[in-house]
């Protein structure tokens, strides 16, 4: 069983930064594609980005495309996801999710969907408010 474990979440205001951490206990995240979603109250769980394998590839939900960045280091085992200009249309809970063996064709179609994932984490936090 694969665990995620999400960081990096708080408090900030708006057009302040974050940057949230994954990390996979006991589970190398080199070969697995890692998505980030969030939840805000009374929302379903949206789409934010996923980055492929190799790190190369990413793809970004509209309404952060410029402001959040994702990437990952395979060495460190962790997928970051650099949050800035935030807005507090941006408050929610934030999880990230993975998926092994997952080819470029595959991910780029469904990678935006949160049923492509079968691993993710509990989730942080993050509130913009002034």
């Amino acid at each position: 069983q694969v665990q995620l474990v999400e960081s990096g979440g708080g408090l900030v205001q708006p057009g302040d930064s974050l940057r949230l951490s994954c990390t996979a206990s006991g589970y190398s995240l080199t070969n697995s594609v890692v998505g980030w979603f969030r939840q805000a109250p009374g929302k379903e769980r949206e789409f934010v980005a996923t980055i492929f394998r190799n790190g190369a590839s990413s793809i970004y939900e509209d309404s952060v495309k410029g402001r959040f960045t994702i990437s990952r280091s395979n060495i460190k085992n962790t997928v970051y996801l650099q949050m800035n200009s935030l807005q507090p249309e941006d408050t929610a809970v934030y999880y990230c999710a993975a998926k092994g063996s997952a080819i470029l064709s595959t991910w780029s179609g469904s990678g935006r969907s949160a049923s492509f994932y079968n691993s993710w984490g509990q989730g942080t936090q993050v509130t913009v408010s002034s």
